[in-house]
């Protein structure tokens, strides 16, 4: 079994009512979405905490489920040389408070889980794409997101512009012999059958 450090009983002693784990690294709590922002909040200001540091904020997408994403932050206290992860479940129509104005780091962070997953927090500053262009459709990071997307971008020399187009795949460029690597192949030369005209 695992000592459990002191700072798991501040933990408890700051939310009884929440499930706290502890890792040997870190510690995860699960709370509800509504107590996402107020939450993060005590862990930054409490003094015998301070988780001051937000080094990663991410989603997880679990499309069968009824909360289809988990959302997860990952905090860090300097002062204590320790970790946390809290995560909570959320709906793909849920709204979540922004900790921007907790942590500056954040803004990137949600604009991130905004453009890859669809998840929109309120209050957020400037809440846009991030990582993929302003007139892309739909949030690749989804699991039902197609591998191909759903269009395709080039440059186009006559227009002298870039271009959206439907994605479209080439099958005849596609070649399926099935073939294993290391068998090799029947290595026959074009021509080389009249060598064998003169033979017999």
């Amino acid at each position: 079994m695992i000592d459990e450090p002191p700072i798991k009983k501040i933990l408890e002693e700051r939310f009884p009512n929440f499930k706290i784990i502890y890792k040997k690294e870190y510690y995860e709590i699960y709370i509800k979405k509504d107590e996402i922002f107020d939450t993060i909040k005590k862990i930054k200001e409490d003094p015998e905490l301070c988780y001051d540091q937000l080094t990663d904020l991410t989603a997880v997408d679990y499309p069968s489920r009824e909360e289809r994403f988990e959302l997860i932050y990952l905090f860090l206290s300097m002062t204590l040389n320790s970790r946390i992860v809290i995560k909570s479940s959320i709906k793909i129509e849920d709204k979540i408070e922004s900790i921007s104005s907790l942590y500056k780091s954040a803004n990137w962070f949600e604009r991130e889980c905004y453009d890859l997953f669809g998840i929109y927090f309120l209050n957020h500053p400037d809440l846009r794409r991030i990582m993929t262009d302003y007139n892309f459709e739909g949030h690749p990071l989804r699991k039902d997101f197609p591998l191909t997307g759903h269009t395709e971008v080039r440059y186009d020399d006559l227009e002298k512009k870039v271009v959206y187009e439907p994605v479209q795949l080439n099958q005849e460029f596609r070649n399926f012999d099935y073939m294993s690597p290391w068998e090799g192949f029947e290595n026959e030369l074009i021509g080389d059958e009249k060598s064998k005209d003169k033979d017999n």
